[in-house]
């Protein structure tokens, strides 16, 4: 027993790499584009957003359609590249 614990370390590191073979790095949203329904300064009326741009970890940028009107803060996403 004392033996196999010596390896339960490896969990996390194995853990982290099989998210990233399955669903890519982070991406933060850099940018977005939407419509405002007339009011673009008016914080009160609600947004449709047609397009996200996303940073990731080298800076590459990846431009998306927004999903159900809407722009995630933080996507998993596979880079091509």
């Amino acid at each position: 027993m004392k033996f196999a614990a010596m390896f339960l370390w490896l969990a996390l590191p194995l853990a982290g790499y099989a998210t990233y073979q399955l669903y890519g790095t982070p991406h933060l949203i850099w940018s977005y584009e939407f419509h405002a329904n007339g009011a673009r300064y008016d914080l009160t009326v609600p947004r449709h957003y047609t397009s996200c741009t996303y940073v990731g970890w080298a800076l590459r940028t990846v431009t998306l359609p927004a999903q159900a009107a809407r722009c995630p803060w933080v996507r998993l996403l596979k880079v091509q590249g």
